[in-house]
Parts: structure tokens; C-alpha cells; sequence
């Protein structure tokens, strides 16, 4: 299987790990199968500080999404809204047991130069 890196806020890792955000969203999906989630944290962290088990991988029209992600979605109905605006089909990484890292690790640890926009492979 694969793992993908992700640029996360502080905000949304803070609630990944303490588990009241099980839904990672996103307007597109890892073509290739993937299993792990590497989170990298942005600003001000900067670094990779853990990652999930990914168990499934949604992909519906957005309020069809919603409706089955909203109770662990970490994120308000309004943002939600807002981030798949005009958009037909909305993702969702569906997260399990979270490893959160003792010491923050670099990018190229996972073989990346810079912070993902959306998300990439690691190496």
C-alpha cells in the first residue's frame, strides 16, 4: 500500500489528534490505493507531527457527504459549504488509529522537498 502527505492546519491536526475530527476533506483523491496518512502541520509548526490509518475513502456529491461525515467532521457546516462550492463530488479520508510522532520530523524524511498543496505521495 501507499501513504500520502498532507498540509494541515494547526487547527484541524489539533482536532485529528485529540479525535474529533475523523474526516480529512479534500477535492481530490489519491488515484493510487493508500492506507496511510502522513500529517504534516503548517505554520507555524512546519513539520510531519503524525499520521493516521486511513480506513476508507469517500467520494459523493458534497451534501451527500456531509450527511454521512458531519457527526466527525471537526469543521462547521458553513466551511464545509464553502470548501466544496460548485464542486460534484467532495472526498473524505476516513481516519483510524492516530500515531502522533515524539519528536516532529522533516519532509524529506518521507522523500519531499516542499509541503504538498493538496497532497503527495511518500517516498
Amino acid at each position: 500500500m501507499n501513504k500520502i502527505v498532507m498540509s494541515i492546519n494547526p487547527e484541524h491536526v489539533n482536532n485529528i489528534i485529540n479525535g474529533t475530527k475523523k474526516y480529512e476533506y479534500r477535492t481530490k483523491a489519491a488515484r493510487k490505493d493508500i492506507d496511510r496518512l502522513i500529517i504534516y502541520e503548517t505554520m507555524p509548526i512546519k513539520k510531519v507531527v503524525a499520521e493516521a490509518e486511513i480506513l476508507e475513502v469517500l467520494a459523493l456529491e458534497p451534501s451527500k457527504l456531509w450527511d454521512e461525515t458531519k457527526e466527525y467532521s471537526g469543521i462547521t457546516k458553513e466551511y464545509f459549504d464553502d470548501y466544496f462550492k460548485n464542486r460534484k463530488i467532495a472526498y473524505a479520508y476516513k481516519l483510524g488509529k492516530i500515531k502522533v510522532y515524539a519528536e516532529p520530523k522533516a519532509l524529506r524524511e518521507f522523500g519531499l522537498k516542499k509541503a504538498p498543496q493538496s497532497f503527495a505521495y511518500a517516498k
